[in-house]
């Protein structure tokens, strides 16, 4: 209810209707000399009572005008003699206050010289010349300050303006870098489980010619690598339905081993080393360490041609260095593109601060990941 009032309060005080009540109350004001007190008074009193506070009536669009027109009238209210008591002229005040807030600065100074000069010379005493010029200055000051008010609140809608603007930005660049992520997510597990249902699945007829025990083996690991999938892409979207970002997901460095066995399933010898004293990795880093192996492991099912393959990690005192090498097709053509996994590979030890590396080794090719701990 407050911030409803504060609103209809500012539009009110802008609209031309609260002007045309504010010239209502000064010719009210200004004329109250001559209404609450015996008369009869001559009728140019009433004119310039009332007439000093009709140019308030277009203050906001000609400051400088409404003020030397209410000043002149008020002015002249000593050229008769049947008048009331001078009263205060609430009319240049408020205009003065206005062009003060609201004209420039040489204006401003030239309005003041030409209210205190004129007051000078229209008063007829010492006493009145001050107080005169004491109010005018009171005016002029009240409308500097809340020229200054007004300024300061400007800035401060500004900033705010820009800092809603720079939220936004902020809400657009995070979802995007969400969905590069989600996709990333997606490749790794996808890519990986079905290069490895695809090179199963293509040397099953092989198999179950010459070894029929043999390919219900292979059957199974390509139903067991769909399962994984499967688990892996559920759990994933559930994260995603309670608004927590995709590296949430359960795959870490635990799960390492059944990766390894896995691919192992596919064709291709896999060996795991661990060297040193394992050490509790952040949820994030953990994924990172899982999909960059599975990353790498792909890679070697769908391009090397490789008989064997290696996954080290090895705890050091700043650093979890991870290395995966083949003895595949490295040393010639027939190489990764470098496309969208090992671009994720780098990605993904870049968000944890660390730094990824693919090329060709003396006897294949060989993946490197080095991330802080």
């Amino acid at each position: 209810m407050t911030a409803w009032r504060s609103v209809w309060w500012g539009r009110w005080v802008r609209s031309p209707w609260s002007d045309v009540a504010l010239t209502a109350c000064v010719a009210v004001a200004q004329l109250w000399p001559l209404l609450s007190r015996d008369g009869p008074w001559h009728w140019w009193g009433y004119v310039v009572a009332a007439g000093s506070a009709l140019p308030l009536l277009v203050r906001r669009r000609a400051a400088l005008p409404a003020l030397l027109a209410g000043s002149a009238l008020s002015a002249s209210y000593d050229l008769v003699d049947v008048v009331a008591p001078q009263p205060l002229w609430y009319g240049p005040l408020i205009a003065l206050y206005t062009v003060a807030a609201r004209s420039p600065r040489r204006v401003r100074w030239a309005a003041l010289a030409v209210v205190l000069f004129g007051g000078l010379v229209t008063v007829g005493s010492s006493d009145t010349a001050f107080r005169g010029a004491v109010v005018s200055v009171t005016a002029y000051a009240l409308g500097r300050a809340a020229a200054g008010s007004r300024a300061h609140t400007a800035v401060l809608e500004e900033r705010a303006a820009r800092l809603e603007r720079e939220r936004v930005l902020e809400a657009e660049r995070a979802a995007e870098r969400e969905r590069a992520r989600i996709a990333r997510e997606m490749h790794d597990i996808l890519a990986h489980a079905v290069s490895l249902m695809v090179v199963q699945a293509e040397a099953g007829p092989v198999v179950v010619r010459a070894d029929p025990a043999r390919a219900a083996a292979t059957f199974d690991a390509i139903a067991a690598a769909g399962r994984d999938a499967m688990d892996q892409l559920r759990g994933m979207l559930v994260v995603l339905r309670e608004d927590r970002g995709p590296d949430a997901a359960r795959v870490s460095v635990d799960d390492l081993p059944a990766l390894v066995r896995q691919a192992s399933g596919a064709g291709v010898e896999v060996g795991y080393e661990v060297v040193g004293d394992p050490r509790p990795l952040p949820p994030a880093s953990g994924v990172a360490v899982y999909r960059i192996v599975q990353e790498a492991l792909t890679n070697v099912v769908k391009h090397a041609g490789a008989s064997r393959a290696d996954v080290r990690l090895s705890w050091r005192e700043q650093e979890l260095a991870i290395e995966v090498r083949d003895d595949g097709r490295g040393a010639g053509a027939g190489l990764p593109s470098g496309g969208n996994g090992l671009t994720g590979i780098r990605e993904r030890a870049a968000a944890c601060g660390g730094t990824a590396s693919a090329g060709p080794g003396p006897s294949g090719f060989t993946v490197r990941a080095r991330l802080p701990l």
